[in-house]
């Protein structure tokens, strides 16, 4: 009599008797043992590694001046005019410099550089965790082609879970809405498996990392 069990049956017998099979368990201490090994670097360096790893730009300094002077530098390289500003604090910081900015939305639509702050750098894989907490909300991180955070060295963290921790610290049961972790330009290769750069978002993202 010819065998008329189906592949799915087979599959189902093999299924049936592995779990029916006791065996030891080949890797007891596997969920005891850290995810990374262990990390020596200063956290600035790991950051700074994994973030250009990924297509960011990174620039580090040591104070405010520093800062805008690498922005003036940058800004006039690329020929930015539309730099788009909402969170009061780095509002009033390119006011004491006399940076100009725009500070509503208006015209938005034309909008080169989104400025932002952010919550936190994850050092482990060079990712940014924002939120809508701040001004800047939604749209200045997402719309703009290009995308510059301030972040200042008490934002650096190992790990996204420490991270979370500095969210919960900072906002308890009141979390944000929206919180998301950006890893480099956003990127897609589904066409023909080309890599693509900015296709749902910025092509640029640049951190200026403030020291202190």
């Amino acid at each position: 009599m010819r065998d008329i069990t189906t592949s799915k049956e087979k599959l189902l017998k093999k299924v049936r008797k592995a779990l029916l099979e006791k065996r030891d368990n080949p890797y007891p201490n596997l969920e005891d043992l850290p995810m990374y090994p262990a990390n020596e670097e200063m956290l600035e360096v790991l950051f700074a590694e994994q973030f250009t790893g990924v297509s960011g730009q990174f620039v580090f300094c040591e104070d405010e001046v520093q800062f805008i002077e690498n922005l003036l530098e940058l800004a006039e390289e690329r020929k930015w005019h539309k730099i788009y500003c909402w969170e009061p604090a780095l509002q009033q910081m390119l006011k004491t410099y006399e940076y100009p900015f725009f500070e509503t939305d208006k015209d938005f639509e034309q909008a080169e550089v989104g400025f932002t702050l952010c919550e936190a750098l994850i050092a482990r894989n060079g990712t940014i965790l924002l939120s809508n907490a701040n001004a800047a909300g939604r749209r200045l991180s997402i719309y703009p082609p290009v995308h510059i955070v301030l972040a200042y060295a008490s934002q650096l963290v190992l790990d996204l879970k420490d991270g979370f921790k500095l969210l919960k610290e900072k906002y308890g049961s009141s979390m944000p809405s929206m919180i998301s972790h950006v890893t480099g330009p956003s990127r897609t290769a589904d066409i023909e498996k080309t890599l693509v750069l900015g296709a749902h978002g910025p092509k640029e993202l640049f951190v200026f990392l403030l020291d202190g």
